[in-house]
């Protein structure tokens, strides 16, 4: 059974086998890393490794959890700003700052997700996800002109899950077809014209209803 890191060293030999992790997986991809190498790396026994994660593949799912951590420490400061601004300027502050995120550190959790992308291993991003709705939901109460929207709830499921893999994808590619600021731009005005034109087709159907009861007095 693995050891629970309490002591501040043990807790810091995880955290330095886990930053080998991502640096040996940008050296020798996610297939070719052994714990060998993230043992060397790191400068610790492979004994010392195995005292904390019972395999690769645990270390593998540390890896997940703390970019996902990361990812969602990055998404929820942002929510008392971006809640106050207009879509299509919200929305790019949030992808900025998700590429910034993915760009630190020589690109460590870039790399990260390239190979987790190209090796099409299972990437639950479920936590990011509800973090993101958390958002929506704060967007909405300060923004109640948007509330009754038609299909609100599942067009935000689709376009926070959509956007989350679009992204990490984009950035994955060593050659994408568009440049990230075309991409965000895209992204903001594909969200902010669904919301224009459902807000359209609520008024007109809304004048509508109005001017059949009109005619039924």
């Amino acid at each position: 059974m693995q050891r629970v890191p309490r002591q501040q060293r043990a807790k810091s030999t995880v955290e330095a086998i886990l930053d080998a992790g991502y640096i040996s997986l940008g050296r020798h991809g996610l297939a070719g890393t052994t714990t060998t190498h993230i043992a060397d790396i790191a400068g610790v026994s492979v004994g010392s490794l195995y005292e904390y994660f019972k395999n690769k593949e645990a270390i593998y799912e540390a890896m997940r959890d703390r970019f996902v951590r990361d990812l969602i420490g990055v998404l929820q400061p942002l929510t008392p700003r971006i809640v106050r601004l207009p879509l299509t300027e919200a929305i790019p502050i949030l992808l900025y700052d998700v590429q910034a995120l993915l760009l630190r550190d020589e690109q460590r959790y870039l790399k990260y997700a390239q190979e987790v992308f190209n090796a099409d291993v299972r990437f639950d991003l479920s936590e990011v996800s509800r973090s993101l709705s958390d958002i929506i939901v704060q967007f909405l109460l300060h923004n109640p002109q948007y509330a009754g929207l038609k299909r609100f709830a599942a067009m935000s499921y689709i376009f926070v899950n959509a956007g989350m893999f679009t992204v990490i994808r984009h950035m994955s590619d060593p050659n994408p077809p568009i440049s990230y600021d075309e991409l965000v731009d895209g992204l903001a005005h594909m969200v902010s014209h669904y919301v224009r034109m459902e807000r359209q087709l609520a008024r007109r159907q809304s004048s509508a209803s109005g001017g059949d009861a009109a005619a039924a007095k």
